[in-house]
């Protein structure tokens, strides 16, 4: 299968398994939007929802990583710009949902 094929099926299988997620943090979000810190740091330290937010936050930067290249990809013509830039990215989507994750578990 070619490189291509691959990152189109990756973003469309991604964009997917996003839906689900999204709709139930909406949901949530809206049940705890107006409460205090403590009750929104209650909701976050719950067992479900410790595993379903990182899941969220995982499946998030990996379709931002695969779309966002995509934008390189087409937009940047210099390679070494275009890889670093790339490098950039994977560094920041690995990153940040790590660092979130470990807030969210820590709380």
């Amino acid at each position: 299968m070619h490189i291509s094929t691959k990152k189109w099926l990756f973003t469309k299988l991604s964009s997917l398994a996003l839906l689900p997620f999204m709709v139930w943090f909406i949901l949530n979000f809206i049940s705890i939007y107006k409460n205090d810190y403590s009750q929104v740091a209650s909701f976050f330290s719950q067992q479900p929802s410790q595993i379903l937010f990182s899941i969220f936050i995982v499946v998030a930067f990996f379709f931002s990583v695969l779309t966002i290249s995509e934008i390189f990809e087409d937009y940047i013509q210099d390679e070494k710009i275009k890889n670093v830039a790339n490098k950039l990215l994977k560094i920041f989507a690995i990153l940040m949902p790590l660092i979130t994750i470990l807030g969210i578990f820590n709380l």
